[in-house]
């Protein structure tokens, strides 16, 4: 069956997670991030990603931003950086405006030029989505954005990935999902999507059940992989 749909993880795939520690370290009020950021950043991000996965098994489930805070909040700690509330206030600010990886404009306007739905399916709350969106200029080329606040759990449950066909009253085989998180490709793939890994960072397969069948290292093949 032809793929109809484009699905796409938000944070780390279309928009550019490391770009709020990048930009503050730039700034000349936070001298000491200009040599941690890249620590702070990978900190953070990991910390959000497995405080999603901790609330998932132990159903104690609250909106993204909140686990945004909390992960930066151990990942300033972690740098040494915990006490300067200027900082913390600084890069909160930032990921609200995250800016859309250079490729990805162009890569969606290709979908949408060639007949497909175009979405978000995020563990974002709406109205974090809905910021990274506007800020990336990215919402004439998206037919929807999908949060997780709507089935209260995040990624992998089989609940969230359930949204798409919903939305898009469209078979699983019919989806192209696209997630630069492996554990993500892996759980979409093994719901029965057709998925895209991209690996930016050229990380190591996750050994888990399922695997993607595309990886990538950018979104520029995705209108391609889309049309096959």
């Amino acid at each position: 069956m032809p793929i109809t749909t484009c699905i796409f993880d938000a944070y780390g795939t279309l928009f550019d997670v490391a770009a709020a520690a990048r930009q503050a370290a730039a700034e000349p009020e936070f001298p000491l991030l200009r040599d941690s950021w890249v620590e702070l950043a990978n900190h953070w991000r990991l910390k959000q990603l497995q405080y999603t996965w901790l609330r998932a098994i132990t159903i104690a489930h609250t909106d993204f931003w909140e686990v945004t805070q909390n992960g930066l909040d151990w990942a300033l700690e972690a740098t040494g950086l915990d006490g300067d509330a200027r900082l913390r206030q600084r890069l909160l600010d930032l990921y609200w405006e995250l800016q859309a990886y250079p490729e990805v404009p162009a890569m969606l306007q290709a979908l949408k030029a060639a007949g497909l739905n175009t979405a978000i399916l995020s563990n974002g709350s709406p109205d974090m989505l809905d910021g990274a969106v506007q800020s990336a200029g990215l919402g004439d080329v998206l037919d929807d954005v999908l949060s997780v606040e709507s089935v209260g759990i995040f990624k992998p449950n089989a609940r969230v990935y359930d949204l798409v066909g919903a939305r898009f009253n469209c078979h699983r085989n019919e989806v192209l999902f696209v997630s630069s998180n492996g554990w993500d490709a892996a759980g979409a793939a093994g719901y029965g999507f057709a998925t895209a890994w991209v690996n930016r960072a050229g990380e190591p397969m996750d050994r888990l059940p399922w695997t993607p069948q595309h990886v990538l290292t950018d979104l520029t093949p995705i209108p391609d992989l889309a049309g096959n």
